[in-house]
């Protein structure tokens, strides 16, 4: 009898464990397959992927030469991208710091260049310039932007040209200060002057990014730069990868005073996976990132928020986000959080469409408003980096001191010495 009653016992822990095991795979597969439901219906909009420096770096920026389907050297391709339900990417043409006051908007038009082909010689893929292109597209739909302000060497007509091409977004900086903005790291030693966060010509910048309709990035300008564009720009900006400073304390990220100014603002933070971001540390898992969105959440609202991952960008991603392939998993992780179908919705793609159409929106209402013409002094500029155009009959002044070439003074001496001695 008792050997009865010992397996009836058994038997019932055996049952109660299968059912709990079935329980809990049944709230995984509930879980992933709501996931995969959510991102069918609102395809993920990313604010920013670097995949235009690799083919810099890697080939030269030769199409011909790189496999777009499927390439493990890289987290971006057409198939992982496919996988990941993505619908929008904004691809980055950046440079180096380096090319600051040398060779930048150059290579900026070649990074764009290769984007512009990347984007129109996949059938997959579509280059979008507008907020309901971007809404509309059945393919992976595609939006440039310009990684640091160092891009347009400081002219506001080659800014009004990179938008002509299809830029529709422009950080101000990157790890550089510019002459009128400055930047979240002091690596390089560009323009270390003070008083620089946002000189009357970044404001100027900023005027004619709100005119034009382009989203003005605040991801890599330093606090201060940060705070005086939020109070100055009429139209919404995005942080385009960028995460919260209370959860890991890096400079790259934005702390809660600035997230409010964001929220007032009605522009966006799109958060950014980058390990040492979101971490700070090399080594962590999706946990965290999701630990941003909570917060976030927490300070401005679901509507605040979006994705920007920085593929391509960095080295060293959270266990679980190593590719573009890998977003589902962050939204099953989030909808274990208890983050609704509409906030998702928000997170995925309908915030940035929404701040995107107010962009254009205070655009439309600035049609009256000329270009500006405003120009940066050389006094704020490497002058000897920049030509002064003059009429081929006078002398050329200076680029250093204003002053005229000393040629002729020279040669004013040497006649008054061949008098002297001819008497």
């Amino acid at each position: 009898m008792l050997i009865y009653k010992k397996a009836g016992i058994r038997g019932a822990w055996i049952r109660w464990f299968i059912c709990t095991l079935l329980s809990l795979l049944h709230g995984v597969i509930s879980e992933t397959s709501r996931a995969l439901d959510i991102m069918t219906k609102y395809p993920l909009i990313d604010g920013h992927n670097d995949l235009a420096l690799r083919l810099r770096m890697h080939h030269n920026n030769k199409l011909s030469t790189f496999n777009m389907y499927n390439n493990p050297k890289v987290a971006t391709d057409i198939s992982r991208l496919i996988a990941g339900h993505v619908g929008g990417q904004v691809f980055a043409a950046y440079v180096l710091c380096t090319a600051q006051d040398k060779d930048a908007v150059r290579l900026t038009l070649e990074q764009i260049d290769v984007i512009r082909r990347m984007c129109t010689e996949n059938p997959e893929m579509e280059l979008v310039t507008t907020a309901e292109g971007m809404k509309n597209s059945t393919k992976i739909a595609c939006l440039i932007s310009i990684e640091g302000g160092h891009s347009i060497d400081s002219s506001l007509a080659a800014l009004r040209m990179f938008y002509q091409l299809g830029v529709r977004s422009m950080a101000l900086t990157h790890n550089c200060n510019t002459p009128w903005a400055e930047s979240s790291s002091s690596y390089y030693t560009y323009y270390q002057q003070k008083n620089n966060s946002l000189t009357e010509f970044g404001k100027a910048v900023v005027n004619e990014m709100n005119r034009l309709g382009m989203l003005v990035d605040l991801s890599h300008s330093s606090w201060e730069t940060a705070r005086a564009v939020l109070k100055h720009s009429t139209a919404p900006v995005i942080f385009t990868h960028s995460a919260a400073y209370a959860i890991c304390n890096n400079i790259r990220n934005v702390p809660d005073d600035q997230l409010l100014l964001l929220k007032e603002n009605g522009g966006l933070i799109m958060v950014n996976f980058y390990s040492s971001f979101v971490a700070c540390s090399n080594n962590t898992n999706m946990s965290v990132v999701a630990d941003h969105f909570d917060h976030l959440k927490r300070v401005i609202g679901a509507e605040s928020i979006g994705i920007g991952a920085d593929f391509d960008g960095a080295i060293g991603f959270p266990k679980g986000l190593e590719d573009v392939s890998k977003y589902p998993a962050l939204i099953e992780e989030l909808i274990s959080r208890n983050w609704t179908e509409e906030e998702l919705a928000g997170v995925l793609r309908l915030n940035f469409l929404r701040v995107f159409r107010k962009v254009e929106k205070v655009r439309d209402d600035m049609l009256h408003i000329l270009p500006s013409e405003a120009e940066i002094s050389l006094s704020e500029v490497n002058k000897s980096c920049r030509t002064m155009l003059v009429h081929p009959g006078r002398p050329e002044r200076s680029h250093q001191n204003g002053n005229a070439p000393l040629m002729p003074v020279k040669a004013l001496i040497c006649f008054i010495l061949l008098l002297i001695q001819l008497q």
